[in-house]
């Protein structure tokens, strides 16, 4: 399972704290981690919460990521912004219970924490256990057991209805402002990440030549 880890500049400087948190348990899961920045460096290619939600999509869509962690301050409007996209369900989670019912019951592809707001004393600890519950049980699995058939039921209806109230990522990459999409795929290792996991060559084209343009 490949993990994708994307913060917005309001963050940014929490990077290395949210992705030594989640590395323990990707290692521990033997899943694949990757750092989308930002890092919190000076000068580094910026990201906004709205572009998180498209640099998530991108990530999603083209199974060069099977699951995004991101954030903002209060964690709400990067979930905003990550569920307007095509193929994305966000969840929010400020302490490991939302995480946990969040993966067993809407079996959801992104999780968005708030870094500001209520981020203090013990906030390492909430992160690592967060990411604990969030990954230790396979996705989708329903809570309570008995209620996991329509809980998986509801959650197969609402990827078919983003299907038909949202446009397919290729559209919405052709029609998006390209210097927000230029920018959203800037980052210092985005083209190493993305161009060795991305499975959907027509996408992969197209960002290769709006970067190389």
């Amino acid at each position: 399972m490949k993990i994708a880890l994307i913060n917005e500049n309001s963050q940014a400087a929490k990077n290395h704290i949210i992705y030594d948190a989640l590395k323990e348990t990707t290692d521990k899961k033997g899943y694949e981690l990757y750092n989308y920045g930002m890092y919190g460096k000076e000068g580094e290619s910026q990201l906004t919460y709205v572009q998180n939600g498209l640099l998530a999509a991108i990530l999603l869509n083209t199974k060069a990521a099977d699951f995004v962690i991101t954030g903002c301050g209060t964690g709400e409007g990067a979930m905003v912004a990550l569920n307007s996209f095509p193929g994305v369900v966000c969840g929010l989670a400020v302490e490991p219970t939302d995480a946990y019912l969040f993966s067993q019951i809407n079996g959801g592809n992104a999780l968005s924490i708030p870094y500001a707001k209520g981020f203090g004393w013990g906030a390492e600890l909430n992160l690592k256990l967060i990411f604990e519950r969030l990954f230790a049980e396979e996705v989708g699995g329903g809570y309570p057991k008995e209620r996991a058939i329509p809980e998986q039921r509801n959650a197969r209806i609402l990827n078919e209805v983003k299907k038909i109230t949202h446009n397919d990522l290729l559209s919405v990459l052709k029609n998006i402002d390209q210097d927000f999409l230029r920018e959203t795929v800037a980052g210092e290792h985005f083209q190493e990440y993305f161009f060795a996991n991305c499975q959907d060559n027509e996408i992969a084209a197209y960002l290769k030549g709006l970067l190389d343009a």
